[in-house]
């Protein structure tokens, strides 16, 4: 997470007029001056008087000026302080609960359960809403094996469950003899064999990117390979385990709105991995979580917000669902919906158990 700013470091004065920038930008998306401020803050407070106010809350890195303009936006550290200290969530009216309940019918089948949550979640919010399936199995990597195939083709053979045995093909730069080979799958299973692949997988490859720097150059072609095996394996396995709905509400967004970003955007969608460890972090987590801009740690979600709940079943949790978005989102409204989505999907879940 992002550092953020106790809210007891600043007046009562800077917070009230923090607080109306942060509501009149999210509301009209624009620059917020001081003379807007003025007329809008209900203190009495002269243009100049507020300047002064905007930069010092700018000093403290809550606000920032776009380009060249006289306006400023909250910053991701901005937004962090106005989500945990400022902000008041509304409450959902019966419509809006009725129209959830009726959505996330426990007659539904178990996909359309979450597809349903899924397209509700987007339908909603007028965001992108994403559910991770339930996960009620572990999957423990026993072994991993390397065998030549031709000169340039390695068979990667995975067992999985002591039962499950998974094979796959990769395209190595180099021919391996099969004592490489054998070096190679024994270095691999010292370090992941017995790990359990739910929760780790994500991470896999960005620790060796680290061991990467660290290993002699012996091992280099170890990692590789593990990369491309272990990526293949994510591939594989994560194409069923996150279910998206209304990316396309997000071409609308102004923010996000220029092509090579949303391209990035929409790429990450489709291969699922940056968002699926994102959502791995919020599993293990306590609660409601809410990644601002940067938090993320993933650059193409730095203008993006992720509010995520996970949703259980006896006492368990089985996944965890959420809202994607602009930083300049309405959290006052999509936070409820997406806790009463996670509460009455795991409702439904648990009705059918």
């Amino acid at each position: 997470m992002a550092s953020t700013t106790d809210s007891s470091q600043l007046s009562e004065r800077s917070l009230h007029l923090f607080k109306a920038l942060v509501e009149h930008f999210i509301d009209d998306g624009t620059p917020v001056g001081s003379r807007t401020l003025s007329k809008d803050s209900n203190l009495g407070l002269s243009p100049a008087t507020i300047r002064n106010v905007m930069a010092d809350l700018e000093d403290f890195g809550l606000l920032h000026s776009p380009h060249t303009s006289a306006g400023r936006i909250p910053t991701d550290k901005g937004y962090r302080l106005f989500v945990d200290s400022l902000l008041r969530v509304n409450d959902l009216n019966s419509a809006q609960v009725e129209k959830i309940a009726q959505e996330l019918h426990p007659e539904s089948d178990y996909q359309s359960l979450m597809q349903r949550a899924s397209s509700m979640l987007s339908d909603v919010t007028q965001l992108a809403g994403v559910v991770m399936l339930p996960r009620t199995e572990q999957s423990i990597l026993q072994h991993i094996e390397f065998v030549a195939l031709s000169t340039n083709r390695v068979l990667v053979i995975l067992v999985v469950n002591d039962r499950d045995v998974q094979n796959r093909i990769i395209n190595t730069d180099k021919t391996y003899s099969a004592s490489e080979l054998q070096q190679v799958s024994n270095y691999l299973n010292e370090i992941f064999a017995g790990k359990d692949l739910t929760h780790v997988r994500a991470s896999i490859l960005d620790e060796l990117d680290k061991m990467k720097e660290q290993v002699n150059q012996s091992m280099t072609s170890a990692i590789e390979m593990a990369q491309q095996a272990f990526n293949s394996e994510v591939a594989n396995s994560d194409s069923d385990d996150l279910l998206f709905s209304g990316q396309t509400n997000l071409m609308d967004v102004a923010e996000l709105g220029e092509a090579d970003q949303l391209k990035k955007l929409f790429e990450s969608f489709n291969q699922k991995r940056d968002i699926l460890h994102l959502l791995e972090q919020a599993i293990n987590a306590d609660g409601m979580q809410i990644f601002i801009g940067e938090e993320s740690g993933y650059d193409v979600l730095d203008n993006c917000s992720v509010v995520t709940s996970p949703y259980e079943v006896d006492g368990q949790i089985l996944g965890v669902l959420g809202v994607i978005g602009p930083t300049r989102m309405h959290y006052d409204r999509v936070i409820p919906i997406v806790d009463i989505t996670a509460k009455m999907l795991g409702a439904a879940l648990n009705s059918k158990n």
